[in-house]
């Protein structure tokens, strides 16, 4: 048993697969993925489910994965923002080297800051530098640093 993938439905896919290669180094896993058909609504659960997107490889994870996938549905359903305490999934986190820098490009990739850039020695493990943001579609991400 291995752990495959984590999915984002997005409004826009390329420009998201944009946003995490540019700011977290992923990597696209061709081909493009474009599916539809009754195996599909069989599988999700959905009528007449059309989607197009990619798979991204995280930085550090090799070329078998784990991969974030970002797909894109014709027929999407909005919603609001998560907050970062609402029950279920809460955000997908990247360790990098400097919290500060790579918020920085978090923004000017078109992401925003949720919180504040924070530390908090953990007896035993080390002092923790985080802070959590969000892509451009609101998304929640945390980025960590351990020293």
């Amino acid at each position: 048993m291995r752990f495959a993938h984590t999915n984002i439905v997005s409004t826009d896919w390329k420009k998201l697969v944009s946003f995490y290669e540019k700011t977290f180094d992923c990597k696209q896993v061709p081909p493009v993925r474009k599916q539809s058909g009754p195996w599909l609504d069989r599988g999700t659960g959905l009528k007449n489910a059309s989607l197009e997107g990619a798979h991204l490889l995280l930085p550090s994870c090799g070329r078998d994965g784990p991969t974030l996938e970002i797909y894109q549905y014709k027929n999407s359903v909005s919603q609001n923002p998560a907050s970062p305490n609402l029950r279920g999934f809460g955000h997908i986190a990247f360790e990098v080297a400097d919290v500060e820098k790579v918020l920085k490009n978090l923004i000017q990739n078109g992401g925003a800051a949720s919180g504040q850039i924070t530390e908090k020695e953990v007896p035993g493990v080390g002092t923790l530098t985080f802070v959590y943001a969000r892509d451009p579609e609101s998304n929640p991400i945390e980025l960590q640093q351990w020293n």
